[in-house]
């Protein structure tokens, strides 16, 4: 029987799923986490390994020759080196969209949470603030209303289309820019293609959905903060490595950026040096955009069709 080894399935499946569709494929083999020194080891004579955010190397595959089939348990694939899968024939698939709408609507808790921090407020009211108070209310911090606000989109993808829609939902405008040329069928009085400056320059809300490129690498640093209107705030649930940290953190501080909402940062999990840690008006949130049972078990589910194509001479979603 085939062996099939998932390098790290805990984050996937911390308990509250099944590997079962799985195992209709081979002989499994999960371990919950692997360190860098056992990865090789643990992937010997596997026909198929899974991982999530363990790297393989061509070492590593060079050490397997079984080896044939990586699914990648997530969308982004940098974690395989796909030169060298390349090199020895070996197919690499990844799993895209299952987390859209969940990562779509972690965006807007993020954002209502900038305007309203129903966090810091209940925790206030436990801790006596209300039983204290004067007045039958009080606020902490300034209240936001969306309606009305302009909300802008770097990435237009699954992704950025369904918070355009939710967006739209609470009266904002939204103005969207993306590296391909936007349908106009996804376009609308209310959502509005843009050139980047233009998104700098005008949003309340500027929101990133765009994957990690050479090219955008650092892409909201000073100068870009610079461009941007006094006061607003920044989302961020795509990939941490798209800020200049420090320089996020330092407009935080001098109040030019108003708050900052971010699930993903440079190096996960995140150091204890890192800027944003120290910075004001910012809710740091452990890369959990992604996880609600139903978009892992999406994931879980196109894992399994993603062995079962490949198994038929006909493999998906191949990167």
């Amino acid at each position: 029987m085939r062996k099939i080894v998932v390098l790290d399935g805990y984050t996937e499946n911390p308990g509250d799923l099944s590997w079962d569709v799985l195992k209709a494929y081979g002989e499994l083999a999960i371990y919950d986490r692997t360190p860098e020194h056992l990865t090789a080891e643990r992937m010997k004579d596997a026909e198929i390994v899974l991982t999530n955010k363990t790297v393989i190397s061509g070492k590593d595959m060079e050490e397997n020759p079984a080896l044939k089939f990586i699914s990648v348990l997530a969308t982004g694939y940098n974690v395989v080196d796909l030169a060298a899968a390349r090199k020895r024939g070996i197919t690499v698939s990844n799993v895209p969209a299952y987390g859209t709408e969940s990562v779509a609507q972690f965006t807007m808790a993020l954002l209502l949470e900038l305007c309203h921090h129903v966090g810091a407020h209940s925790d206030s009211v436990h801790q006596g603030r209300w039983t204290s108070c004067q007045d039958f209310c009080y606020w902490e911090y300034p209240l936001v209303e969306l309606a009305g606000k302009t909300l802008g989109i770097i990435g237009f993808g699954r992704i950025g289309r369904s918070v355009a829609r939710m967006a739209s939902a609470f009266g904002m405008r939204v103005l969207v820019c993306a590296a391909h040329e936007i349908p106009e069928h996804d376009l609308s009085e209310q959502i509005q293609s843009a050139e980047l400056e233009k998104i700098y320059r005008e949003s309340d809300v500027l929101t990133l959905h765009c994957p990690l490129t050479a090219e955008n690498q650092g892409m909201i640093c000073r100068e870009t903060i610079r461009q941007m209107k006094t006061g607003a705030f920044l989302i961020n649930t795509a990939r941490g490595g798209l800020l200049q940290e420090a320089d996020v953190a330092e407009a935080l501080r001098e109040g030019k950026l108003g708050g900052a909402a971010l699930d993903v940062v440079s190096k996960e999990p995140i150091e204890r040096e890192n800027p944003l840690l120290q910075a004001p008006n910012t809710i740091l949130t452990p890369h959990i955009a992604w996880a609600p049972k139903e978009a892992r078990q999406r994931l879980m589910e196109v894992t399994a069709e993603n062995i079962r194509a490949f198994l038929e001479g006909k493999p998906v979603h191949v990167v």
